[in-house]
């Protein structure tokens, strides 16, 4: 599916050199998925400098939208680990190398990988992560970001009967991780001290633990039951 090594393109970091083959890309776009040539049109005829602040905005703000495929299903637990491996034994399988990067579970990179492979097989890889797409599309949409129609299309192409409306329910009442008190509650920093106080240096929190309890309520990313009609 050569469909999928240009979608991967348009989610990955805007970069000139698709700008200058962008009438190749909407070329194919109008062939294999045609549902996207208005958006590819748009995105392409906007700035290079104005795509690249809006991305950054969306996948790099938080990690609700994050396009790392693990961190919605593992966080940073230690399966997040021995997921990585058995994706990378896959692109090893296939032959395929990587940079340093990215992380092997970079949507991008996962939809390069699945370009490389049958239609079965990619199809397949499509639906192995399609609960995600839609909750990232879900996600976007909410966001009123048009980008939601890459992972629509990634879920059409997967022959899923989900799609980023399927999760309209779960993501509405989702605190947002983006807003500058959320991304403050991430990055504070400890206060500095000189002189370590053991009495009370068991009770201190880290940056992290203190975000977790202050976030501890948040709607943690699920998969989709269709059959159920919502989130399980």
């Amino acid at each position: 599916m050569p469909i999928l090594k240009l979608i991967a393109l348009l989610l990955e970091y805007p970069d000139a050199v698709l700008w200058e083959s962008r009438d190749e890309a909407q070329a194919l776009i109008v062939q294999d998925a045609p549902m996207l040539a208005p958006w590819v049109h748009d995105y392409l005829n906007t700035p290079l400098l104005d795509q690249q602040e809006i991305w950054c905005d969306l996948f790099e703000r938080g990690s609700a939208t994050s396009l790392l495929l693990f961190e919605h299903v593992h966080g940073e637990s230690r399966d997040r680990g021995q997921a990585m491996v058995d994706l990378m034994a896959q692109y090893d399988q296939a032959g395929l190398q990587l940079d340093c990067r990215e992380l092997p579970d970079h949507l991008p990179l996962y939809l390069e990988f699945l370009s490389t492979q049958s239609p079965e097989e990619a199809r397949d890889g499509l639906q192995n992560v399609a609960p995600i797409l839609a909750l990232l599309g879900g996600r976007l949409k909410q966001r009123q970001s048009a980008y939601y129609q890459l992972f629509d299309a990634l879920l059409t192409l997967a022959k899923s009967p989900l799609r980023s409306d399927s999760v309209t329910k779960q993501v509405k009442d989702e605190p947002r991780d983006d807003t500058r008190q959320a991304l403050d509650a991430v990055w504070e920093e400890e206060q500095v001290k000189f002189i370590e106080d053991n009495a009370t240096s068991a009770c201190d929190s880290s940056p992290l633990q203190s975000y977790q309890k202050r976030f501890s309520q948040d709607v943690a990313p699920q998969y989709v039951d269709v059959r159920a009609g919502g989130p399980k």
